[in-house]
């Protein structure tokens, strides 16, 4: 059964850190990239970023460029997303997701094979 398990949510002041991990499972971890989503409350699901279980290469969008950072321990089949400098339009549910092939190119909202349960980020000014 394929199974995305993210976590890591929380509640954090403007300019805090939260570290949100994805544990995968039911599929090869390698043959796939992983993207984390957000939706704030009255918005829609959005990209965030996105690394590749394969060769490792990332993707940012650009409100979160310089202050998250997206790794994978495939030893773990998990995927990180690590957030630093917290602003309040940060805030929302994050989810994780995986796509096949494993190119973030083709990885955006529409295009996720698989999707995890979200965890909830609230970010407090």
């Amino acid at each position: 059964e394929v199974q995305l398990q993210a976590s890591g949510g929380g509640l954090v002041q403007a300019g805090g850190s939260l570290r949100l991990s994805c544990a995968a499972s039911g599929f090869t971890f390698d043959d796939y990239a992983y993207g984390w989503f957000r939706q704030a409350p009255g918005k829609e699901r959005e990209g965030v970023s996105c690394i590749s279980g394969s060769d490792g290469s990332t993707y940012y969008e650009d409100s979160v460029q310089g202050r998250f950072t997206i790794s994978t321990d495939n030893a773990k089949n998990t995927v990180y997303l690590q957030m630093n400098s917290l602003k309040p339009e940060d805030t929302g549910v994050y989810y994780c997701a995986a796509d096949w092939p494993p190119l973030c190119s083709d990885s955006g909202v529409d295009d996720m094979d698989y999707w995890g349960k979200g965890t909830l980020v609230t970010v407090s000014s």
